[in-house]
Parts: structure tokens; sequence; C-alpha cells
């Protein structure tokens, strides 16, 4: 089968297209033709993580040396990327008991990775669903990630109906998701900061208010909120307290020692809450957002697709940073339906 291998750690270039084994599920596992597959800031991480410093690194410092062992010392131990998919089950195992060959799946693989390939081998009890039906595999693609790690954090701040939401970085994978949870799923009466560029992206996804970072600092406006989540940690506590409510929580989707030194203060001193959790990734929570998605509470928006070829042509643009949406590769099996 075809696959995007790299060899050692890099810029797109070290992409390279080749020809490698199909992989045969096990007992407990599906074999999935990939028909999509984003890319995602992961993948940009672990292709170069070389030259990701503890200081670049997003989350706490102790977790920087696993996660590079994890990765590769001096050069990549997992040579294919990918963390997220949509495609058709060819085969499962002999045990597995919730998919037949012919159903449509779309999920996401963590860090393991292994979607820019043709084939795909999944456990029958990992991050897996059926598809929804109102998506195309590249719409499907784009969901997992995003809609699993904004799930999974919301649902730790139990907000209610009619508080006030800030989304602090509402036009990425997790931001937009976030942004639609909060809207129609919580109920919430939702504020989104992005860029200029994406404004009317974040508008589209159903923001009640857009605020440009470029042009206004939300933190200096006035405005309070019941929740301010920061995805990517461009802001911080000390800035945004005055912006929380009584009982207002500042919730963090990446994180370091600081701010976990700050949660834990938090805990113990004023009102106010500085909350940085980890994310899990469950099926059930897949189907969930499937759920979400056929009932039209949550879309993905796709800015463009390239071909498996033109994948570290898809890095570079998904890098310059001015995708509106996700950049999506797609594999032609010449029997998509």
């Amino acid at each position: 089968m075809k696959a995007i291998v790299y060899t050692e750690f890099g810029p797109p270039d070290v992409l390279q297209l080749k020809e490698v084994a199909k992989p045969i599920p096990k007992d407990n596992e599906v074999l999935v033709k990939v028909y999509a597959t984003p890319v995602n800031y992961g993948d940009i991480v672990a292709r170069d993580f070389k030259n990701i410093s503890p200081r670049k690194f997003t989350m706490p410092f102790p977790l920087w040396l696993p996660t590079r062992m994890y990765f590769g010392l001096r050069k990549p131990k997992i040579t294919i990327l990918g963390a997220e998919l949509a495609g058709e089950i060819e085969a499962v195992g002999k045990d597995v008991k919730r998919f037949q060959e012919g159903d449509q799946v779309f999920g996401y693989i963590g860090q393991s990775m292994g979607a820019n390939a043709e084939y795909l081998c999944m456990p029958e009890d990992g991050c897996v669903a059926i598809k929804p039906a109102n998506m195309t595999y590249e719409e499907a693609a784009a969901v997992p990630y995003g809609a699993i790690m904004a799930l999974s954090l919301l649902r730790k701040v139990n907000i209610e109906p009619g508080q006030k939401v800030l989304v602090n970085g509402a036009s990425g994978g997790i931001g937009s998701a976030a942004v639609q949870l909060a809207k129609s799923h919580f109920g919430a009466e939702v504020t989104g900061v992005c860029s200029t560029p994406r404004l009317e992206l974040v508008k589209s996804l159903g923001a009640d208010k857009v605020i440009d970072y470029t042009k206004e600092d939300f933190t200096q406006s006035g405005e309070t909120y019941d929740l301010i989540f920061d995805i990517l940690g461009k802001s911080s506590f000390s800035r945004c307290k005055s912006s929380l409510k009584q009982n207002g929580r500042y919730l963090l989707a990446s994180f370091k020692m600081r701010q976990l030194f700050q949660m834990l203060w938090t805990k113990m001193v004023g009102s106010k809450r500085v909350i940085c959790a980890l994310a899990t990734d469950k099926a059930e929570d897949l189907i969930f957002i499937k759920e979400l998605v056929e009932a039209g509470k949550i879309k993905s928006v796709i800015d463009r697709c390239y071909p498996l070829e033109q994948t570290a042509e898809a890095h570079r643009y998904y890098e310059e940073g001015h995708a509106q949406g996700k950049v999506v590769i797609t594999l032609d099996h010449n029997d998509k339906t």
C-alpha cells in the first residue's frame, strides 16, 4: 500500500510517498481503508520533534522527555503520521462485534498515528465510530480530535444554559468545536476570539460575538465571563482574572507547570479558578459527537484538500498559518462512494 513515510525529523520535505506492507488486523481489530485524514498541529510537532524544546513544548516540562523518547530521540520511531481519519472497514478480526465489512467510520488514533496511509488497523474498542450520515469522508475526518478534546474539557466545568463563555483561539480544531458545543449543546452565550481573516469562520460556527485580537484586547473590554477557555495558552490567568465573574473559571487546553501551580493555589484562595485538565478520547464520546453532527449541532469547515502524494505541500500550507478551516489529505482508492 502507499503511505507517507518520514525517517528523519525535519521540514515538510522529509515526508516521502513510499510503498509499505499492508497491515493485517488482529482478532480484536478492524482494517480501515482510509479516504481522508487532516493535518493537525500534532503532526507538525511529531514531524520535527527534535526542534521542539521544552520551552516550545505545550505541556508541563516533566512530560517533554517521555514524549521525546516516544517519538524518537535521534530519528522517528513512528514513521507514518496522521491521528484522525474517515474511511471504510475492509476487514474485521474474528472477535470483532461492533463493526462489519463495509461500515463507513471515522476515528481518532492519538499519538500512535498512522493515518497517512491507504490502510490502517484500529482496535474495535478504540476511538472509532460509524461516520455521520450527513458528512463526506473529508468533513468527517476533520471532526474527531477537536470535538473530543473540546467536549471532554468543557464537561469538566459544568456549563449552565445562559452562562457567558469566551473561547480564546476559536478558529482552530479544538476552538471551533468548543464554540459549537458551548453554544448548541450547553446553551451558553459564546464569544470567540480569533484573527481578522477568521472572523467570518467563527461567526459561521454560531458565536454570538467575535473579537479580533489584532484590534481589541478582550481583557480590557470590561466584559466578564463565567468561563474563559484558552485553547493555546496565549493569555494568562493574571490578565484574564478581571474578566471572570465571581466563581468564574479559566480553562486551559494546554498548560505548563506554572498553570498547574496556579490551579492548586486558586483552589485554596479566592472564588475564581484555574483549571488544567487532560482530555480523554473514548468511543462513547465519538458516538455522541456523531449524534450531534447528525442533529446539525456540529459541522466541520474544510479550507482545502490535498491528495496523499502532496502531503508535504499540505504541511507547508498548514504551517503558513493562513488556513481557514481544516487542511485535509485525501486518498483515492478508485472505488469511493
